[in-house]
């Protein structure tokens, strides 16, 4: 059996008047993070520890931001692409591990949703999804609220 890691982060800009969809859920917020597609953090991290995992590039190379069919793209969506790739690889998700970087939203109520929505994209049970939050202690562009990140490592293996 083979087994592959890959990690990934993400940041964005948070702007008013965007929707603030992270980890595939719609969470109420004045801000949201600002992109050329939905700006995901949480789905664009993880697709890049997917890809990385597989030798595959990132998800610029798949989902170019000069390419006007991503534009306002739903993450959920590439996420499902990424998938057929690491299928049609032979690989299958054994777990990832999530990690949101932000002052504003509070992510603690949205968890277990982002959890589940996730869980259902990859086809793995609930328990090989982690997702957790932490803030910036105030500090730098996410401490001043003008950002948002997340960073993920997931974990592939042969089916």
């Amino acid at each position: 059996m083979s087994m592959r890691v890959g990690m990934g982060y993400d940041i964005h800009k948070m702007s008013p008047g965007r929707p603030c969809i992270l980890g595939g859920v719609t969470i109420p917020s004045p801000l949201g993070p600002e992109g050329h597609s939905d700006a995901d953090v949480v789905i664009h991290a993880l697709m890049d520890a997917m890809l990385g995992a597989l030798g595959q590039g990132d998800i610029g190379q798949h989902f170019p931001n000069t390419d006007p069919k991503y534009k306002d793209a739903n993450s959920m969506e590439l996420l499902s692409h990424i998938m057929k790739i690491v299928v049609q690889r032979g690989y299958r998700v054994v777990n990832c591990d999530i990690m949101v970087i932000a002052e504003e939203p509070r992510m603690g109520p949205h968890i277990p949703e982002m959890r589940t929505v996730i869980a259902k994209a990859l086809a793995v049970g609930t328990t090989s999804v982690s997702v957790k939050a932490t803030t910036n202690e105030g500090l730098g562009a996410i401490g001043r609220k003008e950002g948002i990140a997340a960073q993920a490592v997931c974990l592939l293996e042969t089916l």
